[in-house]
């Protein structure tokens, strides 16, 4: 059956997670769907474990790689737009396992004019090791007693992994967090990203996501909250590759985006 959405994962060396994160696709409620996997330059680890789960998984796999020069996951990302052969896009992280009806949520909700902003849940480095293929495809990692008993604690923001229904439709609505553009869980139109010619890639890590929803916005393309509608529990690692100046560069940049009310950048899909 031909795919009718294009799920991107980002990921950079780090095949133990994006393996867990591939399992959780394949036991989605809704399965007419192509993962894309942009692959800031991994090494052969990455690259064997991809091509073992193209073998695998009941869903196409396309890797979309260029060669490790520094934080470039705009880049890839933006390579990773360029090889969508469907008009919607759900794009996530290569260390975010999605809850079952995560696919099938963003379906359900996405409108013309709107891009959906998802949620997620981080988890501890324990709990993230922990988890095993048996344990995403049976559920245990989206059941809260199961994690209770592997060291989360009790909190409000337990209600992202638990929330359905008028509840998560509730939360919502009650919600203070403006709805954004994030790496993590969030979706829209291709036709839509394009039209902002998609990432700037002057930008490393640090709101480069929010970059991107910032634009959609300025062109009239609202986000729409859903942050406890769709999740997905976000497994821990170092963040080597911070660096000051690239979070000084993205600040200025995202502040001339909204002070200039930009719609464009230069520096993404189009050259």
């Amino acid at each position: 059956m031909k795919s009718n959405v294009s799920i991107i994962i980002s990921t950079y060396n780090s095949p133990a997670w994006l393996e867990k994160v591939l399992w959780g696709f394949s036991v989605q409620s809704y399965q007419v769907f192509e993962v894309l996997i942009a692959d800031d330059g991994s090494g052969e680890e990455t690259q064997n474990l991809i091509k073992v789960m193209q073998e695998k998984m009941p869903y196409p796999i396309k890797h979309i790689w260029h060669e490790d020069n520094g934080f470039q996951k705009t880049i890839i990302l933006n390579k990773a737009l360029q090889n969508c052969t469907t008009d919607y896009v759900i794009m996530t992280d290569g260390d975010c396992i999605p809850r079952p009806d995560f696919v099938e949520t963003h379906i359900k909700l996405r409108e013309k004019g709107r891009f959906l902003s998802g949620g997620y849940h981080k988890l501890s480095m324990h709990l993230s090791h922990k988890i095993s293929k048996e344990d995403i495809i049976n559920g245990n990692c989206f059941n809260i007693d199961w994690l209770t008993q592997n060291g989360i604690k009790s909190s409000f923001k337990n209600n992202k992994i638990t929330a359905k229904g008028w509840w998560s439709k509730f939360l919502n609505f009650l919600t203070p967090t403006t709805p954004s553009w994030n790496g993590h869980n969030a979706s829209g139109w291709l036709a839509d990203i394009l039209a902002v010619n998609g990432f700037d890639e002057r930008m490393e890590y640090g709101g480069e996501d929010r970059e991107l929803g910032e634009r959609l916005e300025n062109n009239g393309v609202k986000g729409k909250q859903i942050r406890y509608s769709t999740t997905c529990i976000h497994l821990d690692h170092a963040r080597g590759y911070i660096r000051k100046e690239a979070l000084e560069l993205n600040e200025s940049i995202r502040k001339a985006t909204k002070v200039n009310k930009s719609v464009w950048t230069d520096y993404g899909v189009v050259k």
